[in-house]
């Protein structure tokens, strides 16, 4: 079935090809500028992406902004998230990753103001059993992590623990860099195997 003339064709696509993928299910409702969806996304992933910036920049300052940029950025771009491209994780990461690495290069470095284009969250400090939830949660996944192989592990580890770019990883390691994404995504599928049904 057709869109209709007045309906973009990316809607189409994010309805037919996010069954099992909630992030994309949230990328596409945050492409129609849905705030609830925006502030799940954020709450799901403001650590993980504050992680890899503390990684990366190596100071908390520069990390909490390179956060908010990052997620300025996805609320920006969402409408170029294509489903048949990849997972909507993936894309997140993809996206918060080059605009930690924008705001580490970044030859003065001003903080981001708050703008009527980009929604306000406000934080919400987690109680006890959310901060003992997350490190379990945190411990499965370096414990499955650990039971990979070592040229799947390495390459991981690199890229999401260290902040390393593919680039990176492939001069460091002395391999060819489809290697290191060849063996990155097996890791990553070896990894939600392990660890379906934990979330």
């Amino acid at each position: 079935m057709a869109p209709a003339p007045d309906e973009p064709e990316h809607d189409v696509r994010c309805a037919l090809h996010v069954v099992a993928d909630s992030e994309g299910e949230l990328l596409c409702r945050i492409a129609e500028r849905d705030l609830a969806a925006f502030e799940i996304l954020y709450r799901r992933y403001a650590r993980p992406v504050y992680g890899l910036a503390l990684r990366r920049l190596r100071d908390r300052e520069l990390a909490e902004d390179a956060t908010r940029r990052a997620f300025a950025a996805i609320w920006r771009s969402a409408a170029t998230y294509v489903p048949e491209g990849g997972s909507g994780a993936h894309w997140l990461f993809t996206v918060a990753q080059n605009a930690i690495v924008d705001h580490a290069r970044a030859p003065s470095r001003t903080p981001l103001v708050a703008s009527a284009g980009v929604p306000e969250v406000t934080s919400r400090e987690p109680g006890p059993e959310s901060v003992a939830e997350e490190g379990w949660l945190a411990f499965r996944v370096h414990a499955a992590v650990a039971e990979l192989p070592e040229q799947e592990r390495v390459p991981l580890e690199l890229a999401y623990w260290e902040g390393r770019s593919r680039s990176e990883i492939a001069e460091l390691l002395g391999l060819p860099l489809g290697t290191v994404t060849i063996r990155t995504r097996s890791a990553l599928a070896h990894l939600a195997v392990r660890l379906e049904g934990l979330g």
